[in-house]
């Protein structure tokens, strides 16, 4: 009997060892599951960077940025599992192991550098505005005084303007980007403000394209990299030299005039790897 009782124990603790692993192996991949599959952060709500479709594909910069490494570190399109990570949520899903990385027009800066690291940058990408196509009252931000500048909820690149460049730019908060471009549209609002290949992705989509054009201010620097968990220099340098071939073989390129150039955004070169504008 008691030698039954002892084997018993024992098939109890291999059997929770092996739970644990399989448990562990899961958050390996970003916690898909699957080990044989990789979960990627993305934006499912901005044309051009990463956008769901109503057929449930994904497309955009970002998701093709993402598609070719997790293809470097060895995953077809079919085993990524793509997540959506909206912005507040970046660095909490990075550190729960919710994802393997995030490419999601992610900045690089010193902020989240204490709580995740950063391959890249894979994009330098600037503030600017959009402004209807037969506009030519605004040559210079601060021409924006007493225009109407579109500021989306929660966003701080309006303030940004408003406080170091046009004081006397008048707000207009609206719940989305899609709402600022309607209003531009219509000329309820005079112009838009975040990052210029955010702006290049709405502008391109088919029922905008012709009506809007980027003023090519270059008010900041935005350094997007592919966020990962702090202290994996593997996987890092893995990422690394999966962006550094995409832009030796042309891939970089491609995807950008793919995504942007209904726009005609002026891009900036590849940026290296490591290379942060400040």
């Amino acid at each position: 009997m008691q030698l039954r009782k002892v084997t018993a124990a024992s098939a109890a603790v291999l059997a929770l060892a092996i739970t644990a692993t399989a448990c562990g192996s899961d958050k390996e991949d970003g916690g898909s599951g699957d080990s044989k599959k990789i979960t990627i952060g993305i934006k499912i709500d901005q044309p051009g960077i990463g956008l769901k479709t109503p057929d449930g594909k994904y497309v955009g910069f970002d998701v093709d940025v993402a598609t070719y490494v997790a293809k470097e570190l060895g995953y077809d399109a079919k085993d990524i599992v793509f997540k959506e990570t909206k912005s507040a949520d970046r660095e909490t899903a990075i550190e729960r192991g919710d994802v393997k990385f995030i490419a999601a027009s992610y900045s690089i800066n010193d902020e989240r550098l204490q709580k995740v690291d950063f391959a890249g940058p894979y994009l330098l990408a600037h503030q600017d505005i959009l402004v209807r196509a037969d506009d030519d009252s605004i040559k210079s931000p601060e021409d924006l005084n007493n225009k109407k500048l579109c500021s989306v909820t929660g966003s701080t690149s309006a303030k940004n303007v408003k406080d170091k460049l046009a004081p006397k730019a008048q707000l207009q908060t609206y719940g989305g980007y899609s709402e600022c471009l309607t209003g531009l549209e219509n000329k309820v609002i005079d112009a838009l403000t975040t990052d210029d290949s955010i702006l290049a992705g709405y502008a391109s989509q088919a029922n905008f394209q012709g009506k809007f054009k980027l003023a090519g201010f270059k008010m900041t620097n935005e350094n997007y990299g592919i966020g990962l968990k702090k202290g994996d220099a593997d996987l890092k340098k893995k990422v690394n030299d999966a962006l550094t071939k995409m832009v030796s073989d042309g891939s970089w390129e491609k995807a950008v005039k793919a995504n942007f150039g209904p726009a005609n955004y002026k891009n900036e070169p590849a940026p290296k790897i490591g290379n942060i504008v400040k």
